[in-house]
């Protein structure tokens, strides 16, 4: 992105990346954790009003962050994130839960980065982890927070999302009020990689 217009500061939440100890855990409100971590690491670099940029899990922490920090936050952008978990969702989940049967090209970056006993128990661990919201009320992960989202948002999804159906990105579209969708026809999870510079371009015209 234009670094002449933008400062990016990307972070790794606890347990991942970089952010190693503690190790990765998924307790009921890890969401709402990650979300004021991301926020207190903002605040703590003297960012008083920032825009938020999130995909997959970072997405729906983006949501939680912006409902529950409204002053802090001037626009969001999210991809393929969900506001909530169904038997569908949980069927994929539970697909993806042994790495081992991963490609080859997906499982290796992963491998070196964590090796392969932590990279195989915490996908386990976050398959129990985000399955757990199926127990809430019409499997809520977030959805009570979004009528609280006033930021301009703009939700990006992939039309073959593996991860993701795109009935998700129609409920976030529905559910917070003005924001904008649009879909990626060929995009999958990883859009922001395959489609860079159309993405890119995107982001940059909408935050802006």
């Amino acid at each position: 992105m234009n670094k002449e217009l933008f400062t990016i500061v990307a972070w790794d939440p606890r347990g991942y990346g970089k952010s190693i100890p503690p190790l990765r855990e998924f307790p009921p409100d890890f969401f709402e954790r990650d979300a004021k971590d991301a926020v207190d690491l903002m605040q703590a670099l003297k960012f008083q009003r920032f825009s938020l940029l999130g995909w997959s899990d970072g997405g729906i922490t983006a949501l939680v962050a912006a409902a529950k920090y409204p002053h802090l936050i001037h626009k969001m952008v999210i991809w393929g994130a969900n506001a909530n978990v169904t038997a569908e969702d949980v069927k994929i989940y539970n697909g993806i839960r042994d790495v081992s049967k991963w490609s080859e090209r997906t499982r290796k970056p992963l491998e070196e980065m964590y090796g392969y006993e932590y990279f195989s128990k915490t996908c386990e661990a976050w398959v129990d982890g985000i399955s757990q919201f199926m127990h809430n009320p019409n499997g809520s992960i977030c959805q009570p927070l979004l009528p609280h989202i006033k930021c301009p948002t703009l939700i990006i999804h992939g039309d073959k999302d593996p991860l993701v159906p795109r009935f998700h990105a129609e409920y976030l579209h529905k559910h917070i009020e003005g924001s904008q969708l649009h879909f990626v026809p060929e995009g999958k999870h990883n859009l922001h990689v395959r489609f860079a510079e159309e993405f890119n371009r995107m982001v940059e015209k909408f935050l802006n």
